[in-house]
C-alpha cells in the first residue's frame, strides 16, 4: 500500500538521527511510540546547539548583545507559537514546562481564586491523570465536586451524559482534545459551546491533538488549551498554556520570584503584565527556542498534509493489526474519529511481554496504562500496548509492528 498525502516519508525520515540508528547489533529501529514523545529533527536539536554555543544568556534582564539576542529568539518563538495555534496575541501564550503544569496553573491560579465548597467541575474518564489529579487535589482543599462524562463501549464520550451534568451548573470543564489511549478525537467546539450556554468555561487538554492536526484556540471555543514541546518534535521541558487574555489578567499568579514581578515591596508586591505574570525565574530559553523552531520545521510540512497522512496511516494499521488472531483494538473503530494511536491486547499475553518481545526486533511501543489508569479499569483492563504513529512513519513500520506481534503470539502460543 502507497501513502503519500503530499508528504515525501523517505526525506523526513532523513531529518531525525535517531531514526537512523540501530537499536541492537542488525536491528533498525521503528518508532512507534510518539504519543510519549517524539523524535527530533535535525533543524530542532541545532537551534539548541546554536543557542547554548553562541547566543547562551539570560532574558529580559541583560543589555549587551548576548542577552538582547537570546531575548529576542526567545520572543520570536513565542510569537511564532501564537500564530501556529491561531492565538489573538503573543501575550496569551504562557511558557511553562509541560501541559501537566499548565493544567496545574490553571486548577491552582484560576480555581483557587473562583471555586468555593460546592462548586462542580466536570471532567471525562478518558483523561490523562494530569487533567485528573490537579483537580482532585483542588477538590480535597476547597470542596469541589467533580462530576465525570461516561465514554461508551467504542471509546466516544456520552454527549448525552455531559448534558445531563451540565444542568448542574458547573463552572468549569476540563476535558482532552484526543486521547492517549483510545486515539478519539473529542469535538471540543460542540463541547466548548455547550459549557459556555451553561455558564462554564472549558479547558483543553490538546497534548495529543495539538502536534497533530491544525487547531485554532479561537475556533475551537476554549478558555484555556495546553500543550507540551516534546510531543511535536520539540524539547522537553517546554510547553505552553493558552488563556483567553481577559481571564488570565483576572487571575493571580501562580509562583512567584524574579521575572513574574513589576515592583517588590518587603510587605508586598505587584505582578508582572502577561505572559510574564506566570513566568517566575529564569525560563527554559533554550527549549523555548527548539520548540519554535519545531513548529517551524510542522508548519513547513503542513498540519492538514501531517494529518491526512496520520488517518491513512492509522486505517490501515487497524486493518492490519486486526488481523493478528487474538488481538483486541481499542477506541473508535472508524479511523476518522481517531488520531494516529493504536492501543491493543493479545490473548494470554501481558502487554510488558509484547513490548519487550516486540523491542527485540526494534520495534518501540508503550506498555502499561498511560496514565489513564480509570480508563483501563473501565474496560476491565491492567494494561495495554499502544503502538503511536507520526510523520516520520509509514506503512513498512505498521508491517514490522504486524510481523513482529505474529512472533509474539507464535512465543506465547
Amino acid at each position: 500500500m502507497n501513502i503519500n498525502n503530499g508528504i515525501d516519508i523517505d526525506v523526513i525520515k532523513k531529518d531525525f538521527p535517531a531514526l537512523q540508528r540501530e537499536v541492537h547489533p542488525g536491528v533498525p529501529l521503528v518508532y512507534l511510540d510518539t504519543t510519549a514523545t517524539s523524535q527530533k529533527p535535525a533543524a530542532v536539536l541545532d537551534s539548541l546547539n546554536r543557542y547554548y554555543s553562541y547566543h547562551n544568556a539570560n532574558v529580559h534582564r541583560g543589555i549587551h548583545t548576548l542577552a538582547e539576542e537570546a531575548t529576542a529568539a526567545y520572543e520570536n518563538s513565542r510569537k511564532c507559537i501564537a500564530s501556529f495555534i491561531g492565538a489573538t496575541s503573543e501575550k496569551e501564550v504562557i511558557f511553562l514546562r509541560n501541559t501537566t503544569e499548565a493544567i496545574n496553573l490553571v486548577a491552582h491560579a484560576w480555581g483557587r481564586s473562583k471555586l468555593v465548597a460546592g462548586d462542580r467541575v466536570i471532567l471525562s474518564e478518558m483523561e490523562h491523570h494530569s487533567n485528573l489529579v490537579p483537580w482532585h487535589i483542588l477538590s480535597e482543599a476547597l470542596g469541589v465536586e467533580i462530576d465525570v462524562i461516561n465514554v461508551d463501549d467504542e471509546g466516544y464520550l456520552d454527549m448525552d451524559h455531559y448534558v445531563n451534568l451540565l444542568n448542574n451548573g458547573p463552572k468549569l470543564v476540563s476535558v482532552t482534545h484526543m486521547s492517549n489511549v483510545l486515539g478519539t478525537v473529542n469535538p471540543i467546539k460542540t463541547i466548548s459551546t455547550l459549557a459556555h450556554d451553561a455558564g462554564a468555561i472549558v479547558m483543553v487538554d490538546a497534548a495529543q491533538s495539538v502536534p497533530h492536526m491544525k487547531v485554532d484556540v479561537n475556533e475551537i471555543g476554549a478558555d484555556f488549551v495546553a500543550f507540551s514541546a516534546h510531543k511535536m518534535c520539540g524539547p522537553t521541558g517546554i510547553g505552553v498554556l493558552w488563556g483567553r487574555r481577559d481571564i488570565l489578567e483576572d487571575i493571580p499568579p501562580f509562583l512567584g520570584g524574579g521575572d513574574m514581578i513589576k515592583r517588590v515591596y518587603l510587605r508586598s508586591f505587584a505582578p508582572n503584565d502577561l505572559p510574564y505574570k506566570f513566568e517566575a525565574g529564569t525560563p527554559a530559553i533554550g527549549e523555548a527556542i527548539g520548540f519554535g523552531e519545531a513548529v517551524r520545521y510542522l508548519d513547513g510540512i503542513g498540519m492538514d498534509k501531517i494529518w491526512d497522512h496520520e488517518q491513512t496511516l492509522v486505517k490501515y494499521a487497524m486493518e492490519k493489526v486486526n488481523q493478528v488472531p487474538g488481538v483486541t483494538i481499542y477506541g473508535p473503530s472508524n479511523s476518522q474519529y481517531r488520531g494516529g494511536v493504536v492501543a491493543f491486547t493479545l490473548d494470554g499475553v501481558h502487554p510488558h511481554d509484547i513490548a519487550q518481545v516486540l523491542d527485540s526486533d526494534g520495534v518501540a511501543v508503550r506498555a502499561g496504562h498511560h496514565c489513564a489508569m480509570p480508563l483501563h479499569e473501565k474496560y476491565s483492563l491492567m494494561a495495554t500496548a499502544r503502538a503511536s504513529f507520526y510523520i516520520y512513519n509509514d506503512v513498512d513500520d505498521v508491517d514490522a509492528l504486524v510481523d513482529s506481534l505474529d512472533k509474539v503470539r507464535h512465543m506465547f502460543k
